[in-house]
């Protein structure tokens, strides 16, 4: 681990400074609120559980706060910023305040959604502070694609916090608890004030840890079949599974037939589920088509919420940062 100065974290003038050095005025449309206190990045680091042999990687860096933080942490640090203007800053904003680690530092400059590779080691951690309209998918595509990261910790905004570490009969559990919880333990891991934000947001911030399961789901289904029937029971939330999943199975009592053998009531709903119940079901769909959605999580936006099941937020939590 480095010894670093107290001072090469980046306060609340050192990111104003930088800001209007670059131009930078955060912005809604990428959830922008940057982390402009070093003990809430320090607390975060901790709370992950980071380590000297990590090789983190981190959606959405920002002007750095974070990744100067994870650096003082971890072996070496992958950082994957869309922003064009804040990936160019980013690596002399590293080298200008911890030199001795600069060469342990990666910038790729990408959309996370599309990075299918990371240089170097592969990941054994994720740390970052996402912004909430893409927190879900962001997530859980980076949870598929890198198998090799054991331990996430996210901060976003708390309703989506909530809704990430819910259990089964949780009126905010959904989509999102359930994939999340096909590759992970999931659990809140604390709350974040606005204040340490710039601009603050309207919105309250969490943390959400998540560790790689020890052993996947055991069931014969593929995820996307399991997937196909998560989406269908939170698409029509209030309805029966017998209902909400008849158009997945071709009809109500072919829907019925595979929730009985799956050893599941037919009245039950999607929000008193576990992973391993979906999956059952799935493994008991009837013969015939493929289920719909059947295709990898990449190429289709079914691991974000369905469109209504998450109420719109004032402001987005903080994010790339």
């Amino acid at each position: 681990m480095s010894t670093t100065e107290p001072d090469a974290l980046l306060g609340p003038a050192d990111i104003r400074e930088l800001a209007a050095a670059l131009g930078v005025r955060p912005t809604k449309q990428r959830g922008q609120n940057f982390v402009i206190d070093a003990n809430t990045v320090r607390r975060i680091v901790r709370t992950a559980d980071v380590r000297p042999d990590d090789v983190v990687v981190e959606v959405g860096p920002g002007l750095g706060s974070l990744t100067l933080a994870l650096l003082e942490a971890a072996d070496r640090v992958v950082a994957v910023e869309i922003d064009d203007v804040l990936a160019g800053a980013l690596p002399a904003t590293v080298t200008a305040r911890m030199p001795e680690r600069a060469d342990r530092f990666t910038l790729v400059h990408s959309d996370a959604m599309q990075v299918r590779e990371l240089p170097g080691p592969p990941p054994t951690a994720l740390v970052a502070n996402l912004p909430y309209n893409v927190a879900v998918p962001v997530l859980l595509t980076m949870l598929d694609r890198f198998p090799t990261i054991e331990r996430t910790l996210v901060m976003v905004q708390a309703e989506v916090a909530d809704r990430l570490a819910a259990r089964p009969g949780n009126k905010v559990y959904g989509v999102p608890s359930v994939k999340a919880n096909w590759y992970t333990d999931v659990k809140r891991a604390g709350s974040i004030g606005r204040k340490v934000f710039w601009p603050a947001p309207n919105v309250d911030s969490g943390l959400v840890s998540l560790v790689r399961r020890a052993e996947p789901v055991a069931t014969t289904a593929t995820k996307a079949e399991v997937f196909a029937v998560v989406d269908a029971a939170f698409a029509q939330r209030r309805k029966t599974l017998r209902a909400a999943l008849s158009g997945w199975a071709g009809s109500a009592p072919a829907a019925e037939a595979a929730l009985v053998a799956a050893g599941i009531s037919p009245q039950a709903r999607g929000e008193a589920l576990t992973v391993e119940e979906f999956a059952a079901i799935a493994e008991n769909k009837p013969a015939g088509d493929e289920p719909a959605g059947d295709k990898p999580a990449e190429n289709r936006p079914a691991e974000n919420q369905p469109a209504g099941d998450l109420p719109a937020a004032d402001e987005p939590a903080g994010s790339a940062e």
